[in-house]
């Protein structure tokens, strides 16, 4: 394996994050940042001889993952979720590679929902940035849907994937909108304005798109499901914009 540190922050991630550490057992370096976890997260990581905890604060998505790269012992960072495995094929692909510095990579993430891979709604294919040289670039300052930033370098795609189990449950989707619209009500307040009548057209639109333009009605439940909570999660996040814009007298 070449000089690669795999960085990943957490905060009660316990679900996945044993299968998430295993498939990392090439890599000479894990890195957790880890921003408060009160269920086994820590436990399980300590398991893992190959791995390097630390705790710290949360500053958003973009500025806690470009911290957590600064921990690394290598400059080239490979930024993984703790509910992502990385495959067999991919850690091989990662054994063999050819780094160049004036480039990113781009990894194919195939998406689960209840261990289904879902072939709808814009969750497939998807392609991400999430190898880097961090002396070259790093994450953006977004405080949610962070990316790497690729502006002037070369992006190439690797070939074998990583899989991505964000969602077990209806349960896991509400625990997601909830923290994922305050904190985009928390960055934009005062920034953006929207109306209430926008913030639901928004989200009817978001769910529309999904679930016929990205044809999720053809992957029956899952994909209903999906459309839903796509919908149900632009409306939240704006009318929790417009409460905060709008405080009570």
């Amino acid at each position: 394996m070449p000089d690669i540190s795999v960085v990943m922050i957490t905060k009660n991630a316990e679900r996945k994050l044993e299968q998430c550490l295993a498939s990392l057992s090439s890599f000479p370096e894990v890195i957790i940042y880890d921003n408060g976890s009160t269920d086994n997260t820590l436990d399980i990581a300590a398991k893992f001889p190959n791995v390097k905890i630390f705790e710290g604060e949360f500053f958003g998505f973009g500025e806690t993952k470009k911290h957590a790269s600064t921990l690394a012992s290598h400059d080239w960072v490979f930024s993984l979720d703790a509910d992502e495995v990385v495959s067999v094929e991919l850690a091989k692909e990662l054994q063999s590679i050819n780094l160049d510095t004036q480039s990113c990579y781009q990894v194919r993430r195939d998406n689960y929902y209840r261990g289904k891979h879902i072939k709808c709604c814009g969750w497939y294919p998807e392609y991400i940035v999430r190898l880097y040289h961090r002396g070259v670039t790093n994450f953006s300052h977004a405080k949610v849907h962070e990316t790497i930033e690729s502006k002037g370098l070369h992006i190439k795609k690797l070939h074998a994937p990583i899989e991505h189990y964000s969602f077990d449950s209806v349960a896991d989707f509400l625990v997601k909108i909830q923290s994922y619209s305050e904190i985009y009500a928390n960055d934009m307040q005062g920034k953006k304005q929207v109306s209430v009548l926008a913030g639901v057209g928004r989200g009817l639109f978001a769910f529309i798109k999904s679930y016929f333009f990205r044809k999720g009605m053809f992957c029956g439940f899952e994909g209903l499901v999906i459309a839903f909570f796509h919908g149900l999660g632009t409306t939240v996040k704006y009318l929790k914009l417009y409460e905060k814009n709008n405080p009570k007298p």
